[in-house]
């Protein structure tokens, strides 16, 4: 029952959200049907170009027609680029994808022990020193990151490329080398992030008394930290990660746009420039479907992972 009532939420969420996205597309300024034949079109150009896309019925039905078309995995046609949508997201969400799993997995990586050492570590000069740098991470932009990277480890050292995709043909080495530099620049911030997430979670279920009772039992500090406190504080510890990866896929839009790479942020940056409504609204519905999914699933391995939520109250 509880799988189904979390289904069903679900499944609310989603229309709520494929309203809203439609809603703020259909309310932007310019004429879309204008905007593609350029400003000199005639008249009547104009109008049956919005009589093709549907511009002229009434919102109800035209959401209705999207969302339709959508559920049958039909996400319509670009007009800037004359393709299909979907073909369009699927191309492009090979470079978003995984340069957003890059960068989560690095972001893990680095906040996780640090928050675990500045939580066994609490008031001393370590806890102090991990907050600190946290303090540093959250201050500094990705963006001026980015450029800091490109200056420093392409422009100067000459170790990894200053931009651009090469494609995963070119081998998974040379594609995963051409996204490091902007997958350490997005997960720098976001570490920093996580980071006192992890501090905070650990901390207050460090003041439990089932770890104290392990300390008594003999544990030491690491281990009833790793073994006892850690496992209760997996929930809002998932619940920030699975934020994190919907902030990365839909955050990267500067990202992409300084190292010149073929993404979905970019795409979006392209799409809003020559208001392509089908194509916005599209890559939207994508994101936010995907942190909306994505915190699904990391609420259920939440519940997994602690057996005080699995029994519920």
């Amino acid at each position: 029952m509880r799988v189904l009532t979390r289904l069903a939420q679900l499944a609310a969420t989603l229309f709520v959200a494929s309203l809203i996205v439609f809603m703020a597309m259909s309310v932007l300024p310019g004429d879309a049907g204008l905007l593609r034949l350029g400003m000199n079109a005639e008249p009547a150009a104009v109008a049956a170009l919005r009589a093709e896309m549907g511009l002229d019925d009434p919102l109800p039905l035209r959401f209705v027609a999207w969302l339709g078309g959508i559920l049958t995995g039909d996400f319509g046609t670009s007009g800037t680029y004359d393709v299909s949508v979907l073909g369009l997201l699927a191309e492009r969400a090979r470079v978003s994808v995984p340069l957003a799993v890059y960068a989560l997995v690095l972001s893990v990586a680095l906040a996780l022990p640090a928050g675990i050492y500045a939580a066994v570590r609490r008031g001393r000069f370590a806890d102090r020193a991990v907050r600190g740098v946290a303090e540093i991470g959250l201050s500094v932009p990705a963006v001026w990151l980015g450029l800091l990277f490109i200056y420093v480890f392409a422009v100067y050292l000459r170790w990894a490329p200053a931009g651009g995709f090469p494609g995963w043909d070119a081998g998974p080495a040379r594609a995963l080398g051409a996204l490091t530099l902007p997958a350490v620049a997005l997960a720098i911030p976001q570490a920093a992030i996580l980071a006192r997430i992890v501090r905070t979670a650990l901390t207050e279920a460090m003041d439990e008394d089932f770890v104290a009772l392990a300390r008594a039992k003999g544990r030491s500090t690491a281990g009833a930290v790793i073994h006892h406190a850690l496992p209760n504080a997996w929930a809002p510890i998932l619940t920030v990660v699975g934020m994190q990866f919907g902030f990365l896929v839909a955050g990267a839009i500067v990202i992409e746009t300084v190292f010149n790479l073929p993404g979905l942020g970019r795409l979006l940056f392209q799409a809003v420039a020559q208001r392509d409504i089908v194509l916005v609204q599209g890559i939207t519905l994508v994101v936010v479907a995907t942190v909306v999914i994505v915190n699904a699933l990391c609420d259920v391995v939440a519940v997994a992972s602690n057996p005080r939520l699995r029994r519920g109250p």
